[in-house]
């Protein structure tokens, strides 16, 4: 290569500006921006001057003609409220309060909801009040089933055959006899056997100890307790179920319904016994008339039912029957009385008597007391 030949001529290098290489490298600014225009006289762009800044103008009143945005949040239309700017409304924006919603309710109506409110508040559920009435009402028919079992056993024959001043047998029973045969008698009764178990029993010479009529009617009796046996087991397991559910659910729902069954049953069997002191044989007739029909309950003296069990067995059986739910009731009224304690009240303090106990009853003490406190002062 001599000197004469020319050098070849660089290519143009051009250097980095700064700009992307590509189009889609630009940002979005940069593709919008017009094209440069070669830059000319003075005296050329001097008229095209002016329609521009006409332009300019134009589009700075359109701006400020416009209205404000609509802010974004709550806390921007509050700014702009208390800044004397009226927000454009928006399509999903928040609600504003309107007069509608701050009028208030008639004052009628307003009582209205007040009462349903208090007294759907002040309501009880229904479910404890169901099993105190239920423990009100069994508890009555439970103790009387329980009094006639206890009478219904040997230990009571036993008693009342050796007791003073009962009535012998004029037809040659002694008090073994009568405590043997009457043993089976009163087993049968609660037992699953059936009329053979009375009927097959002989007397020393061979003959039936019970008649056809008899066994029967014990037939009959034996329904009638067994039936009375299922219907206060049934109560005792709905009684012991309401219980549990009164424990845990109503505070002091057991004694109430103790409290309430013991009243009642202390009502019937004093009504029960009125009747009874007042004419028992007529008592006794109607009682039997309730539960068998007429002519299967009657014997004449000589038969065994009647040897057995005269008409002072059943009178003692009946106050022995009384006498035990009696009992059993006022146990029960005593110990389930509505005391101050008892409905988890404080105890209320009182003038102390003479005696050492406290003073005068709640209610008495409340309305005594401030006479009390006035005459202390005064003294």
């Amino acid at each position: 290569m001599s000197d004469k030949t020319p050098n070849p001529s660089e290519p143009d290098v051009e250097f980095d500006d700064g700009e992307p290489a590509f189009e889609w490298m630009k940002p979005a600014a940069a593709k919008a921006a017009p094209e440069k225009v070669p830059s000319a006289s003075p005296a050329d762009s001097a008229e095209p001057a002016k329609p521009a800044a006409a332009a300019k103008s134009g589009a700075a009143k359109s701006d400020a003609a416009r209205p404000a945005k609509q802010p974004e949040s709550r806390a921007d239309r509050k700014a702009a409220e208390a800044a004397g700017a009226t927000p454009e409304p928006s399509l999903f924006a928040e609600p504003l309060p309107t007069s509608a919603l701050q009028v208030r309710p008639p004052e009628a109506e307003v009582a209205r909801r007040n009462a349903e409110r208090e007294l759907a508040a002040n309501a009880k559920p229904v479910t404890p009040r169901i099993f105190q009435v239920l423990l009100a009402v069994f508890y009555p028919v439970v103790l009387l089933v329980l009094a006639i079992r206890a009478v219904t056993s040997p230990l009571f024959l036993w008693v009342e055959y050796n007791r003073p001043g009962f009535p012998g047998d004029g037809y040659g029973f002694s008090t073994d006899d009568r405590m043997s045969y009457g043993s089976y008698a009163v087993d049968y009764l609660s037992n699953w056997a059936g009329p053979r178990y009375l009927g097959d029993l002989l007397h020393e010479d061979g003959t039936k100890l019970f008649k056809d009529s008899e066994v029967a009617h014990m037939a009959d009796v034996k329904l009638v307790m067994l039936s009375a046996f299922g219907a206060a087991a049934l109560m005792v397991v709905i009684g012991i179920i309401g219980m549990l559910y009164l424990r845990k659910r109503s505070t002091g729902g057991i004694r109430r319904g103790l409290f309430a069954g013991s009243i009642a049953t202390l009502v019937v069997i004093l009504a029960l016994g009125t009747l009874g002191v007042l004419g028992w044989q007529q008592f006794f007739t109607e009682f039997h008339r309730i539960f068998f029909a007429n002519g299967t309950w009657t014997f004449s003296l000589d038969d065994t039912l009647i040897r057995l069990f005269p008409g002072q067995f059943w009178m003692d059986a009946g106050i022995a029957i009384a006498g035990l739910v009696f009992l059993a009731a006022l146990l029960t009224l005593i110990l389930t009385w509505p005391t101050r304690r008892r409905r988890g009240l404080p105890p209320r303090k009182g003038p102390a008597s003479e005696t050492g106990t406290e003073g005068e009853d709640a209610d008495d003490a409340e309305a005594n007391g401030g006479d009390a406190v006035a005459g202390g002062a005064k003294a």
